[in-house]
């Protein structure tokens, strides 16, 4: 593949994130945290126990220093707490609250539709090879 394939694949990727990202920030879902505070929300309920700050970084899309101030945010409204990590206690571990839970619940079930109906675009056939696409992407990174 060149170069100019590869970029063009490449925009149209930045592009359609920027599109998604800007019609879903319009919606009215966002009551209870901000896209930037249920994305550490929805990060955190998908593992099954606490995450190091740095673990943390490697799923959302802000700088070690905006994530540790949003968790302080996050942490002083009662939707995560934190702990200390029982391998290495110079350490944190950051888990949500059962309030922290019901809020990326009662969003993720709004915005997920929402999902579905921008990507409504493609067939289902389409869907699962982007899907696949992407998480091709993705694995590429992770042995790089």
């Amino acid at each position: 593949m060149g170069a100019k394939q590869a970029n063009d694949a490449w925009e149209g990727v930045l592009t359609a994130h920027a599109v998604f990202m800007r019609q879903f920030a319009r919606t009215d879902v966002w009551s209870g945290a901000s896209m930037r505070e249920y994305d550490v929300l929805y990060t955190l309920s998908k593992c099954d126990e606490g995450q190091r700050l740095s673990d943390l970084q490697e799923h959302v899309l802000l700088s070690q220093p905006a994530l540790s101030r949003l968790v302080d945010r996050l942490v002083d409204r009662g939707l995560v707490s934190r702990c200390e990590d029982p391998v290495d206690g110079r350490a944190v571990r950051v888990s949500l609250t059962p309030e922290g839970a019901q809020i990326q619940h009662e969003i993720g079930r709004r915005h997920a539709a929402d999902v579905a109906d921008a990507m409504a675009a493609l067939t289902d056939d389409e869907q699962r090879q982007l899907a696949s696409l992407t998480a091709k992407l993705v694995s590429r990174k992770d042995k790089s």
